[in-house]
């Protein structure tokens, strides 16, 4: 009897996790709405876990970067709101490393191919140019940068790319840490009741949101041709002035 090809195996594992996270998300979707339904529930749940508290909030910013359908603003006010500024943008960020490295080499390693199947049935715009690394680049570092955007697709997106891991993760940190900790000082002064201070953050946060949605292709157009600059500047040859030298006769 022939042995399945390990790429059989490793399709039918892959089949296997997803049945097995959609059905658990299923069974626990009414006890994660009731939970996530309000600062305070969330709140109460957290510090009901006791010690484990921030080890909780860092899963379930890992479970809406993987799979949870959770804006993930949601979750960042709501570390500003439980635990301040500081604490708050420090539980989301580590969450935000460790669910994005989980969406990112599980798609570089095991599920390139149905990741890859599932965006391209998408035929979104910004495909056109998703092996274009510079142009690319500069697409996500100006969509990570602007505020309300669904970002957490765009992590498998460069997980499909060619671009090393550690510019992926300089670009995501970079781009997302401000509105991470403006989130968290959204949900701080709500929690002081401090709401002149969270609407000035939240007005900030829309005109960016607007502006740079209205400017996005200018704006990677902008930063893509500033990379081919540099890039065509390191390889430019030195000045021909030493390349013709009069030979004496």
């Amino acid at each position: 009897m022939p042995q399945p090809s390990k790429k059989v195996m490793i399709n039918l594992l892959l089949g296997l996790f997803i049945m097995l996270t959609i059905a658990l998300l299923v069974y626990y979707a009414p006890a994660l709405i009731k939970v996530m339904s309000s600062m305070d529930n969330f709140r109460a749940y957290i510090h009901s876990t006791g010690h484990w508290g921030p080890v909780m909030f860092i899963l379930f910013q890992i479970l809406q970067i993987v799979v949870a359908p959770i804006p993930g603003e949601v979750v960042q006010v709501a570390g500003g709101y439980i635990y301040g500024v500081t604490l708050g943008s420090l539980y989301t960020t580590i969450g935000l490393i460790l669910g994005s490295a989980i969406a990112f080499y599980f798609t570089r390693f095991i599920g390139r191919a149905c990741i890859s199947r599932l965006l391209h049935k998408r035929n979104d715009k910004w495909m056109s140019f998703i092996h274009d690394e510079r142009k690319f680049s500069a697409f996500l570092f100006i969509f990570f940068v602007i505020p309300g955007l669904p970002k957490d697709m765009l992590v498998f997106v460069a997980a499909l790319t060619s671009m090393s891991s550690l510019r992926f993760f300089t670009i995501l940190i970079v781009g997302r840490l401000p509105w991470i900790i403006a989130s968290a000082a959204i949900g701080s002064t709500i929690h002081m009741q401090q709401y002149t201070i969270a609407i000035m953050i939240s007005v900030v946060a829309v005109i960016g949101f607007v502006l740079g949605y209205i400017y996005r292709e200018k704006l990677v157009g902008l930063f893509s041709r500033s990379d081919r600059a540099k890039a065509k500047a390191k390889t430019k040859p030195k000045s021909d002035c030493l390349n013709t030298q009069q030979i004496p006769d």
